[in-house]
Parts: structure tokens; sequence; C-alpha cells
């Protein structure tokens, strides 16, 4: 009789390894799976759903820290704050639409100066309409 232990021809028990273990993530899918059970999204819930959202989910964690990182390390900075991650988001038009309704706290906002608040340059300015009319 096989038990769920050892089995037939093997000389010692496998060791129990967790769902994130055998495919090799950081994220916790028995978590993610019990949120979606407490959840009551629907009313059955496959092995496999958990184990693509946390794909999903890490996926986007990667994809978020990598462009704060770059944005760190623009602002010479050696530490990701959440202004980077704001910068790095809203930079990225992907994450910028996903993320659109997002607050991110202490994130600031984008930089930004309107056109008519920026100094004329001088010799590159088009005639305004009083300018065109000539009296002749």
């Amino acid at each position: 009789m096989a038990g769920r232990g050892k089995t037939l021809g093997s000389g010692a028990a496998k060791k129990a390894q967790s769902h994130s273990n055998k495919v090799c993530l950081q994220f916790s899918v028995g978590l993610i799976a019990h949120f979606l059970k407490a959840g009551k999204y629907a009313e059955r819930v496959g092995v496999v759903a958990p184990v693509y959202l946390v794909v999903v989910l890490e996926y986007l964690a990667v994809e978020v820290l990598e462009l704060a990182r770059n944005t760190a390390r623009d602002n010479k900075k050696t530490r990701i704050v959440p202004r980077h991650i704001q910068l790095a988001v809203r930079n990225d038009e992907e994450l910028s639409k996903l993320l659109g309704d997002v607050t991110i706290a202490n994130g600031g906002v984008m930089p930004n100066i309107h056109n008519l608040l920026l100094p004329k340059k001088a010799g590159t300015s088009k005639p305004s309409a009083d300018e065109d009319y000539v009296e002749g």
C-alpha cells in the first residue's frame, strides 16, 4: 500500500515543498490562494489560478522596482523612496495607464511647467495678428 510519504522503490521520503518553491517564485502562492478563496470572487478556485496571479504580481513588482532603481540612480541616490516610484510609474506609458487612478503616498507630482509660463525666445517669435496688418 503506497502512502503519501514514501513511494515504493525509493529509499527516503521526499521533503515537502511549497507551491512557491516549486515554481521558483518569491511571492506566496498559498497566501494568494487563501485570499482568492476568502474574497469570494468565485465559488471555486483552481490550483493554477493563484500561481498565475502570483506570476503576474511578481512581474509587475519587478518592473516597477527596476524602473524606480533607474530613477534613483539618475538622481544619484542609492535608496528607492516613494518619489522614485512615482516618477518611474508616471514616465512609463503602460504603467501610467494601469496605475492612472492610483495615488502614491509621498510621491509628489510630476515636474511640469506650462508653455505659457516659459520665457519667450527673442527673434523666433511669429508676428501676431495685429502686426500682420499693413495699411496701404
